[in-house]
């Protein structure tokens, strides 16, 4: 039986590639949509979880930080899985996530992509090789429409690195003025906007007369898309908890 899906946020570009994906797949379907906005994209769409009619066994949201709590709501009241695949989220919402995960299986990544989470594994390994002999430096480059900055990615790479070091550089966003000397203790993170780059992550090695980068590319949205579905189909009947990408990863290579 296929795994039914709400797709939050349904009526934005990430939704319409969520759905362009699902209508090829034989072991997901969308069985309806919400969105601020709705307008006809083949599938029911409200303005409202509380106007939905039909049934469903996961909620993809692609949507917003805005509104989350009446998402997991929802997903508690329906005995939903939700895959929460947008950024941004203030450490009030990371709470709310984290009290809703005792009664809803929540599935929460910075980065839906394959890539992206093998990177997160290299860099950390890396980071323990290297250790203090090289100063570590990432890049990320995003759109110009994109609200948030530094990236949860990018974060997400820093926390990495970090754990290389007992969680103890600081976290350095961009430089200006009279800084000084870099210290050991930084891990530098910049945030470029422009264009229509969806999503570019470096992260750089410095040390001395040598420089190592490991970086990751997305060509396209469609990238998340399929990990946000990937991550759907493993979420649907998981007991109540919060899972993330390695989760999914260790399942599929068992």
């Amino acid at each position: 039986m296929s795994v039914r899906v709400i797709l939050c946020g349904a009526c934005g570009k990430m939704g319409g590639n969520v759905l362009s994906l699902l209508m090829g797949d034989g072991e997901a379907v969308a069985v309806c949509g919400v969105d601020l906005y709705p307008k006809e994209i083949g599938i029911p769409v409200y303005k409202s979880f509380a106007e939905i009619k039909e049934e469903a066994d996961v909620i993809i949201d692609f949507s917003s930080p805005i509104g989350l709590k009446e998402r997991l709501e929802y997903a508690k009241t329906h005995g939903l899985g939700i895959v929460l695949a947008s950024t941004g989220f203030s450490s009030e919402d990371l709470k709310t996530v984290d009290e809703y995960a005792k009664s809803v299986a929540i599935f929460k990544t910075a980065n839906l992509s394959l890539g992206v989470n093998l990177m997160q594994a290299l860099v950390k390994a890396a980071a323990q090789v290297l250790g203090d002999q090289f100063d570590i430096e990432i890049i990320e480059k995003h759109h110009n429409l994109k609200k948030d900055a530094p990236s949860g990615t990018a974060l997400m790479l820093a926390e990495s690195v970090n754990e290389a070091f007992e969680s103890k550089k600081d976290y350095v966003n961009g430089r200006n003025g009279i800084v000084g000397a870099r210290t050991k203790s930084e891990i530098g993170i910049h945030a470029v906007r422009g264009g229509t780059i969806v999503g570019e992550h470096e992260v750089m090695f410095a040390g001395e007369d040598e420089i190592i980068t490991i970086s990751h590319s997305a060509r396209s949205k469609r990238v998340f898309a399929a990990g946000a579905i990937r991550a759907a189909k493993f979420l649907s009947g998981k007991a109540a908890g919060k899972y993330e990408m390695q989760d999914l990863l260790a399942e599929e290579n068992n």
